[in-house]
Formats: structure tokens, sequence, C-alpha cells
């Protein structure tokens, strides 16, 4: 009891010592509103209304798909909400930016197209809102970021501590296995292999991942061999404590400091990685929303599409810069100096 108790002080001074950190919490909060939104990306940019009365009856095609015979358009398959005729009494309530990440505006005179009152940010080389595109955007980065952590930090963790725990052969030839891994020019392979195969957001996870958790290995395994002739380790082998339980319960939770420090650093990395592989059109497949491909497009037009330029690379150093200063205040906490 006593011990879990030190534990959850421990783990409480260390919280307040980050929160006390203005940057960092402020980066949180800003990061976490800007996922907010964009993982309810639909709600906020659309070319569907919330919701709709039309006839005296009333619809919510935000959440549901309504024939285009329902609207009195017959001739077409899908529905043009912005082509109802909302009079006698009808009305919609539309979103904010009325566009979805895949709608051409055809009003305007040439693409791309410059920010305006239609298309605030602007519009890119096929007439796609880029605010819109930027939104939906962040959706995938953090998405591929974020399992790309998870699974490389599992495959590290386990990995690096099954060496540092057993020591011996096991770590032996386990260091030689990574060494010979770790010589393979890993974005060379990526590119190859995602060109044999049409890149899908799960198999850009699943290809990054395969070479994701060298490094973090290294780490792990320094500290189980730092840990594993530790006191309460060997006090709780002496206390009957099986093997599993030593490796889970004792030296895992007590090994856990570079894991939790690299955590915003790794995330930069992933969001950098999947924006180089997008720029290079070897990423998401078109048309989804990228932001290393809008960068691209920015590229290929930069004398007539400054916008293309700078509302992406905003975007893209905003969060890199937020990720930053919470690795920053993460790394301070975490530092056993302190």
């Amino acid at each position: 009891m006593i011990e879990k108790f030190l534990k959850h002080e421990l783990s409480i001074r260390k919280w307040r010592n980050f929160k006390s950190r203005r940057l960092a919490m402020v980066s949180v909060w800003l990061l976490g509103i800007s996922c907010f939104f964009s993982y309810s990306a639909e709600w906020w940019a659309n070319s569907k209304p919330l919701i709709l009365s039309y006839n005296n009856e009333i619809y919510f095609p935000i959440i549901k798909n309504y024939p285009a015979a329902t609207f009195n358009q017959f001739n077409q398959v899908t529905t043009d909400y912005r082509a109802i005729d909302f009079t006698g009494g009808d009305w919609a309530v539309w979103p904010i930016i009325k566009w979805d990440p895949f709608e051409s505006n055809k009003l305007v005179d040439s693409y791309p197209s410059p920010p305006s009152q239609a298309n605030w940010l602007g519009t890119d080389d096929r007439g796609r809102d880029l605010l819109t595109r930027l939104l939906y955007g962040l959706r995938y980065s953090i998405t591929y970021s974020f399992f790309v952590w998870i699974i490389t930090f599992f495959l590290g963790t386990i990995a690096g501590g099954v060496m540092g725990w057993k020591g011996g052969a096991i770590d032996f030839w386990g260091q030689r296995l990574v060494e010979v891994l770790s010589t393979v020019p890993q974005f060379f392979l990526l590119i190859i292999i995602i060109a044999i195969f049409k890149p899908t957001l799960w198999l850009l996870i699943i290809i990054s991942c395969i070479f994701g958790w060298i490094g973090i290995s290294y780490y792990v395994r320094g500290e189980f061999l730092k840990n594993r002739k530790m006191d309460f380790v060997e006090g709780a082998r002496a206390i009957g404590a099986g093997e599993v339980r030593l490796f889970f319960k004792h030296l895992l939770p007590n090994s856990l400091g570079p894991l939790i420090t690299f955590t915003p650093f790794v995330i930069s990395g992933n969001i950098v990685g999947l924006a180089s592989l997008d720029y290079l059109g070897f990423g998401l497949t078109p048309p989804t929303p990228s932001w290393g491909e809008l960068l691209n497009q920015a590229q290929q037009n930069f004398t007539i599409g400054w916008w293309l330029a700078v509302f992406p690379s905003l975007a893209m150093f905003a969060t890199l810069t937020m990720l930053s200063l919470i690795g920053e205040a993460t790394r301070d906490v975490m530092d056993p100096r302190q």
C-alpha cells in the first residue's frame, strides 16, 4: 500500500510539474481542440445541410443519405442540396464551411483560386476548398501517427524488454538481428513496397511499423538491463513473483520513462513522414485530403498559388511546434534529476 501511495504521489507531482509549463498546457488544449474539429469535420465542413425542412418534413442529410427524388430531383443519382428550392417555408441549417473535401467550386474563374468569401483560404488546383482539405487532412495525419506510435512502441517494448530481461544468448543474437535491420535503408524500402501495392492508410501504417520499432527497443533494453538487478525486483522475486509478473508488474512500469518522453517527438516524426510520402506521391491515394499532397501542389503552382504553400506550411508548423513544446515539457518532468 505504501509503495502504491508513493507512486501515486509521484505521478501527481509530475502532473503538477507538467501543468506548470504554460506553453505545454496551451499546446495540449490547442492540439486537442484541433483534433476534435478534424475528427468531427463532417459537422463543420460539408456540402450537406445539418438539418433541413422540406414539404413540412424534417431531414438530417449529415446523418442519412436521401434519394434525389425525395427533393424532386429526378434526373440525377445523388442529391444536390444546393439546388433544392427552399421556398414556401422550407429551410436548411448549413455547416460553417459549405464544402466537402472532394467538391470543386465551379464558380471561380481558374484553379487554383485565391482566398475569397466563398473559399476562405482559397482552393487547390482542382478547385477544392483548401481549409476543408486541411481540416480533414489533420485527421489522417494524426491517425497514421498515433497507430504507428502505438504499434512500434509495443513491438519495441516487447523486443527490447525481453532482450534486456533475459540477457545472455537472447540478448546477443537479438542485438545482432536489430543491428542488421537497422542498416536497411528504411525510407527507400518503404517507397519500393508502396510502389508495388496500392497505398491505403492502414497499409502505410503496417509498412511503417516494420522497422519503426528498432529505435525504441534500444532504450527499453537499456532500462531493463538497469532495473533487472534493482532491489524491488529482487524483493519481488524473493516473495515468489513469476517471470511474467516481474516483467509486466515491476520492470515495465519502472522502464516507461523513454516511452513517455519520446512519444510527442515520435508522433511529430510520423506526421512529417506521412507528409513526405504524400509530397513524393507515394502516400495516400488521391483524392484523399493530405497536407503533403497540398505542398506538392504548392511546388507545382508556386508562382500563381502562394496560398497553397503558406497555409499548409503554417498548419504543419503549428502542429509540430505544439508537439515539440509538449515533448520538451514531458522530458523535463520525466528527468530524474529534477
